[in-house]
């Protein structure tokens, strides 16, 4: 199941990196019969091509309107690729926050690795649902990730796989692929902890099939 904490209202724009879990985000979303903008953010990567073009005639054939921004500046010598991108994503969508707010297609698992990240720096926290700030809002965070790739299955939803995703370059990767795991092993009901944590900051927790 989909897994909303609230509702959407009529007019959101959606982040799509071109995913199953964003692609997954904006069928279920615009088969809400909602006012749909699409927000595309290219990291200049090698994959990045593929994924412009794929959400281009995606857009296309959907008559969806797409927004794209890259990167602007050049990264700084002290900062990390991760940082970099992040920074310039949120310009992004600072810049299109007008057309009602930004939903992103994190999830459950997501809130974990989150949850995981955050306590191995000394202080854990839950992945807000909400920030005021950029406009962005995460309404699917109760949703299991298996439950989007489930949705893009049934649904005959199309996407393009970032092979980047498997790579340990990037420190979230090795929270994903790495500690995850070993941290369901330890406790296989971490899912629920955190779930729990995020429905209990946000009263409106709904589901819909």
């Amino acid at each position: 199941m989909i897994k909303l904490i609230t509702p959407l209202p009529r007019q959101v724009s959606v982040a799509v990196s071109g995913g199953p879990d964003s692609m997954a985000a904006l069928d279920f979303i615009c088969r809400g019969g909602r006012d749909v903008r699409v927000l595309h953010f290219d990291h200049g990567t090698q994959h990045a091509t593929t994924a412009r073009a794929f959400l281009e005639a995606h857009c296309r054939v959907s008559g969806l309107d797409l927004v794209v921004s890259g990167l602007r500046r050049e990264r700084g010598p002290k900062e990390s690729l991760e940082e970099y991108w992040r920074t310039e994503r949120i310009r992004f969508f600072r810049e299109q926050s007008g057309h009602g707010p930004i939903v992103t297609a994190h999830h459950l698992d997501d809130a974990v690795e989150w949850w995981i990240f955050t306590s191995l720096h000394g202080a854990p926290r839950v992945m807000p649902t909400e920030n005021p700030e950029t406009g962005v809002i995460r309404p699917f965070l109760a949703t299991e990730k298996s439950a989007l790739l489930d949705w893009c299955e049934k649904k005959g939803v199309p996407y393009v796989d970032d092979p980047s995703n498997n790579s340990r370059d990037h420190m979230r990767n090795r929270v994903r692929h790495d500690i995850v795991p070993q941290a369901l092993l330890v406790n296989p009901g971490l899912k629920k902890v955190v779930r729990k944590k995020i429905s209990g900051s946000h009263a409106n927790l709904g589901e819909v099939v």
